[in-house]
């Protein structure tokens, strides 16, 4: 015991504010490495690991020469089998560290104004589509560029409007099968091809452009607005999270305030109401706000 003071007393007087600064960053560190994992299959990948680890500790502790035997020359096969298994979510952290926020923000966006004018085209034309019960997956980026996904489809490079988009989805047209990608006011693309999500757990049975929308919000930041070609249900997608039953009023609103902002709203802003189906929402959707 007393020796374990004596080198608990050693440590807090040599311990300073550069111990301290590098504590605090690698805790920040891996708290958004846990965020970043939360509730992927990364999570069960990692309690593999740390059960290999575990038989690696034991082997040390018993001297169990075979698998120590193993494990020193299986060491390197292990580390590139861990960065093929993570890359998904390495990729989502490298993206997030890469992100230009502060840069775009220096020199500038866009106006309000049209913005807010493409995204009531978008609403408006998703209406229609839903009345009609043709799908369509409309592509918002953000601060991730998605100009790989955009060169999956034709290039358009023109104005957003309702009828433009319409026309794109109308199931006579070659497009309509694909999504399009909106970059700030411009309609950037059409017929683009978007990655499945291969997990959704809770989120029960979903079809192709439900899980195409989420599989592109899980590497980007993209915001996905849906219409199921089945119900006409329209659905908008973000973070890896899908929201139905949105009136046009909070749907306008959430849609609005993710494409203008790099950063999603906190608890208070936009009240949503998580995979909820009705007819009375896409009633309300089906009308323009005057």
């Amino acid at each position: 015991m007393s020796d374990f003071l004596r080198s608990a007393g050693i440590f807090v007087r040599g311990f300073g504010v550069r111990d301290a600064v590098d504590i605090l960053i690698v805790a920040f560190l891996l708290y958004q490495l846990f965020k970043l994992i939360r509730g992927t299959q990364a999570v069960q990948l990692l309690l593999g690991l740390g059960v290999l680890l575990l038989v690696g500790l034991l082997a040390e502790v018993f001297q169990l020469r075979l698998v120590q035997f193993i494990f020193a020359n299986a060491g390197q096969a292990i580390l590139i089998g861990v960065i093929v298994l993570f890359q998904p979510e390495l990729r989502r952290a490298l993206d997030q560290v890469g992100r230009l926020g502060t840069v775009r923000f220096v020199l500038g966006r866009h106006p309000v104004e049209p913005v807010e004018r493409v995204v009531e085209e978008a609403i408006r034309a998703a209406a229609t589509l839903s009345e009609s019960r043709t799908g369509a997956l409309v592509v918002f980026e953000r601060e991730t560029g998605l100009e790989n996904v955009a060169l999956s489809g034709v290039r358009v490079n023109g104005d957003l409007t309702a009828e433009i988009l319409a026309t794109i989805f109308y199931p006579g047209s070659p497009l309509h099968d694909g999504a399009v990608i909106v970059r700030d006011t411009r309609l950037i693309a059409a017929g683009c091809v978007l990655p499945l999500a291969e997990a959704l757990p809770g989120a029960g049975r979903m079809g192709t452009r439900h899980r195409a929308a989420l599989g592109l919000t899980l590497q980007s930041d993209a915001v996905v607005l849906i219409v199921s070609e089945e119900t006409g249900l329209i659905s908008l997608a973000h973070a890896g999270k899908l929201y139905r039953g949105l009136d046009h009023a909070k749907l306008q609103e959430m849609l609005t305030g993710l494409v203008l902002r790099p950063v999603v709203r906190r608890r208070g802003g936009v009240s949503i109401r998580p995979l909820v189906r009705g007819t009375a929402a896409l009633r309300a959707l089906g009308r323009r706000s005057p």
